[in-house]
């Protein structure tokens, strides 16, 4: 591989700890092949004891807080940018009564440029759902297009997404649009270290966050993501926590109309 790549990174204890939600306790063979199938994880799936996927997410163990069944349990999910699908098969596990899992699959782009992998899209997805016989519908799709599904959700989750789209107002408007009246969105993304009440948004180059990630494009201080939310009538926002990974601010919230 070449030097100018950056090679794949251990998968950390934290993302462990967050595939340790959802133990799939597949047959250890079973488990191995379907680990060993897929050149590329970007989540950690707990396959079979002992047995994990080497995921590269890091440290999404921040998300737990809002991880619980109850939000969960006889629910309608709709999971943006689902990669692998991991919150959309824990949305299942813990009682949603129907997940549509979607992605471009950008990010088999996202991966060549980091690695120089080739990943088939959607590879992960199918291994781990034939492993869980999972009911999850998958849709290879724009986020921007969801209303096409022509169906409302109750909890939409956007996790990294929002800042590696070229507009997020249309992204939030999107979404915003198949959210069923009481429904709401759950949102992680990439934060600032601008200060938190001040109406902004960073702007990144190409390449300036991550090297070789041209797909990011946003950094949003809280006051910042409560204006956008304003902008699609999302009124209600509520910043749930900011955290540093790595040394880069990620923030979490919740979006919903005012009720």
């Amino acid at each position: 591989m070449s030097e100018t790549f950056e090679l794949i990174p251990e998968t950390s204890a934290a993302e462990r700890e967050v595939a340790d939600l959802m133990p799939i306790q597949a047959e250890r063979g079973r488990a191995e092949r379907a680990r060993d199938s897929v050149p590329l994880w970007f989540h950690t799936f707990a396959l079979s004891p002992g047995v994990y996927t080497p995921g590269i997410a890091r440290d999404h163990v921040y998300r737990l807080p809002l991880l619980h069944a109850d939000r969960f349990v006889g629910r309608s999910v709709l999971d943006i940018g689902t990669f692998d699908g991991f919150y959309s098969f824990l949305a299942e596990s813990l009682g949603a009564r129907r997940v549509v899992a979607v992605d471009n699959e950008q990010y088999v782009s996202w991966v060549r440029e980091r690695f120089d992998v080739t990943l088939p899209g959607g590879a992960g997805f199918r291994a781990v759902a034939d492993l869980l016989g999972s009911t999850v519908e998958y849709r290879q799709m724009d986020a921007l297009d969801v209303r096409a599904l022509d169906e409302r959700f109750d909890e939409v989750l956007c996790f990294g997404i929002l800042h590696r789209v070229t507009n997020p107002i249309a992204l939030l408007q999107a979404l915003a649009d198949v959210l069923s009246p009481t429904g709401e969105i759950v949102l992680e993304t990439y934060g600032s270290h601008l200060p938190g009440d001040i109406r902004a948004i960073d702007v990144h180059a190409p390449g300036e966050v991550y090297p070789r990630d041209s797909f990011l494009y946003w950094g949003f201080p809280a006051e910042g993501l409560r204006q956008l939310g304003r902008i699609v009538g999302l009124d209600d926002v509520a910043v749930v926590s900011t955290t540093e990974i790595d040394g880069h601010p990620r923030i979490m919230a919740t979006m919903r109309a005012s009720r």
